[in-house]
């Protein structure tokens, strides 16, 4: 597990990096500048939470299912939170109108936000065993 959290943080990070600068410099003068922040949000998020499964994956104990899960939220996530918004920030460009995804991005923010709670609690936990 702990290989698979830093494999996905590694290409979550890359693909951020990728799409940033897509962002930036290919849809800069076509997006507006509120579908362009938009846009960034996304971005942003996805790099966030690469970061963070790098660090989990030097850091979570081996064969955790915990940290299963919470691998499983993050990855889940990125890519309903960030990729709605992608798709959402850049549906003026489309012939799809991907507006009628638009709840798919609450779910993504929510499984990120569960994912969140499972660290929290991974560290509680190995806090409290700590003290014993």
């Amino acid at each position: 597990m702990n290989r698979n959290l830093k494999v996905f943080g590694g290409f979550f990070g890359m693909t951020a990096v990728i799409i940033g600068a897509f962002g930036a410099h290919a849809l800069a003068e076509q997006l507006t500048p509120e579908s362009l922040k938009t846009f960034e949000t996304g971005v942003k998020y996805q790099m966030y939470h690469a970061l963070l499964m790098i660090v989990l994956g030097f850091t979570a104990k081996s064969g955790s299912k915990l940290y299963k899960v919470i691998f499983f939220m993050f990855i889940l996530g990125v890519f309903f939170f960030s990729g709605s918004i992608y798709l959402l920030a850049t549906n003026s460009m489309n012939d799809i109108d991907f507006t009628k995804i638009g709840f798919i991005t609450p779910i993504g923010g929510t499984l990120l936000i569960i994912g969140w709670i499972l660290v929290l609690v991974s560290f509680w936990s190995d806090d409290k065993k700590k003290m014993k």
